[in-house]
């Protein structure tokens, strides 16, 4: 039935993971994104342990107190996709289902495409792959929504300011997160190394080789992305299926903000394990 596994150790960083549902259930790891840590996942999580699934959900680098390197080098993609390879191995149960949302997408895949025996199936929640955003870019008002990327690239000043719990608060509401996950990532931001850790992950993309992260993607694949997301346009999304070359379907929620598993949870679980089980029937 195999242990609970409460952190992960690689290349002397330890990750905090949060390990739930029914211990012989298939795995299901779940990586989240910016500003947020593993407790994003909690709605969705419920949903999974009730299925029968196993839920896996690691605090990243740069969010787990004891995995905070200072150089924005080893912040770069393939870092962070190999951390959750790493996960994955110490799980030793075999391919799991990845999901991601936002820069956990990101993650996603990129260790899909490196690592395709290791993914047995992929969930993308909001974010789409790498090369699709970066086509986007250019061919759509991408670069425009993509605004804070550029300002984040500045020291110490956005994480300053996002550590003001009135500023980070105005963020969160502006682009559609309820209150009460506003309340919860609210708090864990006024921790200034939480957030440069995860601000980390911005600054290293000038310090990334664009072609370490355009892989084509070899597993079934399913994108999760909403009309009222303020961060990740359409043409982004429409982009994705050049880049995946096995079965992929996109599912958009209507009137739902970029934060869809606090906002959405019970339809997006719905739709992970519906992906699962089709993936079964292939």
């Amino acid at each position: 039935m195999g242990e609970r596994i409460g952190t992960v150790v690689r290349d002397g960083l330890t990750f905090d993971v949060r390990d739930q549902g029914p211990i012989d259930g298939e795995p299901v790891v779940l990586l989240h994104g910016f500003p947020q840590d593993a407790r994003s996942w909690d709605g969705v999580a419920a949903n999974l342990h009730e299925a029968g699934y196993r839920a896996i959900a690691p605090d990243q680098r740069g969010y787990s107190p004891r995995a905070r390197p200072r150089r924005r080098r080893d912040y770069r993609l393939f870092h962070l996709a190999d951390d959750v390879d790493a996960l994955i191995a110490q799980l030793g149960a075999g391919p799991v289902h990845l999901v991601g949302h936002d820069w956990g997408a990101a993650v996603a895949w990129v260790l899909a495409a490196r690592r395709p025996s290791a993914v047995r199936t992929l969930t993308a929640v909001s974010v789409p792959h790498p090369a699709a955003f970066l086509r986007s870019m250019v061919t759509s008002t991408q670069l425009l929504k993509s605004w804070y990327m550029l300002a984040f690239q500045l020291p110490w000043i956005p994480e300053r300011l996002l550590s003001v719990p009135a500023v980070s608060n105005a963020v969160l509401r502006k682009t559609g997160q309820l209150p009460f996950a506003a309340a919860r990532d609210v708090e864990r931001m006024g921790d200034r190394p939480a957030v440069r850790g995860g601000l980390n992950w911005y600054r290293a993309l000038p310090l990334t080789d664009p072609r370490s992260s355009l892989g084509r993607v070899e597993v079934p694949t399913l994108m999760v992305w909403s009309d009222a997301d303020v961060a990740i346009g359409r043409a982004a999304v429409d982009a994705n299926p050049r880049y995946v070359a096995a079965p992929y379907r996109l599912e958009t929620l209507g009137g739902v903000s970029h934060w869809i598993p606090d906002e959405a949870p019970d339809k997006l679980a719905d739709l992970i394990l519906a992906h699962i089980a089709q993936d079964r029937s292939l």
